[in-house]
């Protein structure tokens, strides 16, 4: 593994920095940006996934002027809904009974910021199939507490993974970072893990 000495990892995700390890990227700093992520009015989610990562980017790159700023966002969307981080049990139920049994959407949002200004984005669907949950799972899932803080209310990496019939596209932008897009936009730019 090689560390990037002029990549700063914008995230407090420590699932996003796990991402870029396991493909032999180690950014030289995180530093996490602290923005307001609620939806704009009307706002779908995809574009919505692809505005917070630039924003993070942009507003971490201003601390760190020297060097290229990784970003990224998440999101977890049913039709046009953006679900919510769940931050509190009942949240997390909710998500979980609306994704219960049906397909959902997680769009992946990645920007890369050079030294210069120049900004390098990508965006990435994944198609998730949940099973339908009985009570007895979702109540034990509820009880593991390793909804919180995940959008949508769940980890596809833990648990869940269980309730996961189906799935279609990038597996690790499930799980926060698409993998394969992030390292071509890291090449792209000259920087290079191993």
């Amino acid at each position: 593994m090689t560390e990037i000495d002029r990549l700063v990892l914008a995230s407090a995700s420590p699932r996003r920095l796990d991402l870029l390890r396991q493909v032999g990227i180690i950014p030289a700093a995180v530093d996490p940006a602290d923005i307001d992520e609620s939806p704009l009015k009307g706002e779908l989610p995809l574009p919505h996934a692809a505005r917070l990562a630039e924003a993070k980017a942009r507003a971490v790159a201003a601390r760190h002027p020297e060097c290229f700023v990784l970003a990224a966002d998440t999101v977890v969307a049913c039709g046009r809904r953006i679900l919510p981080k769940a931050e509190d049990q009942r949240t997390a139920a909710k998500c979980l009974e609306l994704l219960s049994g049906r397909r959902h959407r997680v769009h992946g949002g990645v920007a890369l910021l050079g030294p210069d200004g120049r900004l390098l984005a990508r965006t990435v669907t994944t198609t998730v199939t949940v099973k339908r949950l009985d009570r007895a799972e979702l109540a034990a899932y509820l009880e593991s507490g390793e909804w919180h803080g995940k959008a949508g209310g769940y980890a596809i990496q833990g648990l869940a993974a269980a309730f996961v019939r189906q799935l279609s596209g990038s597996y690790s932008n499930v799980v926060g970072l698409p993998l394969f897009e992030t390292v071509q936009m890291l090449r792209g730019a000259g920087l290079h893990g191993h």
